[in-house]
């Protein structure tokens, strides 16, 4: 069965999380809220990008978005910044870091493919070409 599309749904709404959560970590404003928030935002964007268009940069520097439990570090890292008051990060950040944990999980199921966005990495995984 083809999960593709299961798939590119749950990273959507985990990138809009992602942003959403971004934008309450400016508040209440501080030096350390605003960077945090800021990186939140750009993880957030780079998520919903993956799904529409995988810019070769993204391959070769960040292959680990390019398999389910490197996918899934990846949003439990993001959603335990999120993890603080008030209300709407600790929703955010628990429903990030619930997915992510569904994605390591995914790794060790065999039956479960990732999609064709999650395979792209260049088959190179980090190798370096010349």
């Amino acid at each position: 069965m083809d999960y593709s599309n299961i798939f590119r749904l749950v990273n959507l709404v985990v990138g809009g999380l992602m942003i959403l959560g971004g934008i309450g970590q400016f508040f209440p404003i501080g030096f350390q809220s605003v960077v945090v928030g800021c990186y939140v935002i750009i993880f957030g964007a780079a998520t919903l990008l993956l799904e529409f268009q995988i810019p070769p940069a993204v391959s070769r520097w960040a292959p680990f978005l390019f398999s389910f439990i490197g996918r899934g570090i990846f949003y439990i890292f993001v959603g335990s910044i999120l993890l603080h008051l008030p209300a709407i990060r600790v929703v955010a950040g628990s429903i990030i870091g619930i997915v992510g944990v569904g994605y390591v999980v995914l790794e060790y199921i065999p039956q479960i493919e990732p999609p064709q966005n999650m395979r792209d990495a260049g088959g190179e995984w980090g190798a370096e070409q010349i």
